[in-house]
């Protein structure tokens, strides 16, 4: 393919995800405040758009109350800090089963919800755009498996159509990025779509160069798209995503660290991003130019 270097990039701070990394770091956030405050400090730094999990404001776990999304969104938003939000709505699809000689019955963790509890909270805090992990995999856990059947994702993605809301769509690897192409030509989602390549997630595409070049040229050319990969691999992601057109996602969601030893903060991430966008001759854009782009209306939660 031929080098067609993005010159007007786009940020994305994933702020703290569902892993279990509340105990790895004291810069994960966990409380709807300062998950918010962490989202803020970001886009203080240069981020577009704060991509938002919340986590049980005491123990750290991942979380899908609607009351916790409800906080962080009107505190993002009440903030003299402009910012696209987007809001997960990846949490209700997982399976664990049991060891290999017992898969059955399902184990702790397991948690399966209908496609309109899933969006739920999209519905009433209203973002200018939610996420849709558009395929099932082997995540790795041993036996755990991220389920999004293609009933579950037609669906979603018709719900979000219909509130307005520009769906992400996070693909893990080249058939989930076959669906969503699919679901475009069916009309459940709007052309044209919004993508994040997962770089490096066990076991969806791996992170070499190879593999990410695949990904790339399967993403329908009019599409915008951004990419990430994990740990010590999210820097030269930004450098890489950007050489080859496209947008850059850093954060605590994928990477606790800046450097060997070092323990970043969201902001320190974006930052540093910032620097090797900046350094490669390109222009960090904010989020007007982002809602110009992507078509996107803020909107306030519903009263």
């Amino acid at each position: 393919m031929p080098l067609e270097m993005n010159r007007e990039v786009f940020i994305t701070c994933a702020v703290t995800g569902s892993g279990g990394t509340q105990d790895r770091s004291p810069h994960v956030p966990r409380s709807p405040e300062e998950i918010a405050q962490s989202a803020i400090a970001a886009a203080r730094a240069g981020a577009a758009i704060v991509h938002c999990h919340v986590r049980d404001p005491e123990t750290g776990a991942p979380a899908r109350d609607k009351a916790f999304y409800r906080e962080v969104t009107e505190r993002i938003r009440d903030s003299e800090v402009d910012v696209v939000l987007n809001l997960t709505a990846g949490m209700g699809g997982d399976l664990v089963f049991g060891r290999p000689d017992a898969p059955l019955p399902l184990q702790p963790g397991t948690d399966m919800i209908p496609a309109e509890e899933r969006v739920a909270h999209i519905a009433e805090c209203r973002p200018e755009i939610c996420t849709l992990d558009c395929g099932t995999m082997n995540f790795a856990e041993a036996d755990y498996v991220m389920t999004n059947t293609p009933g579950m994702l037609r669906a979603m993605g018709s719900m979000m159509t219909e509130l307005g809301v520009k769906p992400e769509i996070e693909a893990f690897d080249t058939g989930h990025l076959w669906l969503a192409k699919a679901l475009v030509q069916e009309g459940v989602l709007a052309s044209p779509a919004l993508v994040q390549l997962c770089m490096g997630v066990p076991w969806g595409a791996p992170d070499d160069l190879n593999t990410f070049l695949a990904m790339v040229n399967n993403v329908p050319k009019d599409w915008t798209w951004s990419a990430f990969s994990l740990g010590r691999h999210q820097m030269p992601y930004v450098a890489a995503s950007v050489l080859a057109g496209g947008n850059v996602r850093v954060g605590l969601e994928d990477n606790l660290w800046l450097g060997k030893g070092v323990l970043a903060t969201n902001a320190q991430l974006v930052e540093r991003a910032r620097g090797i966008i900046e350094g490669m001759g390109a222009q960090v854009v904010g989020p007007e130019a982002v809602r110009q782009r992507l078509g996107l209306e803020k909107r306030a939660p519903l009263a």
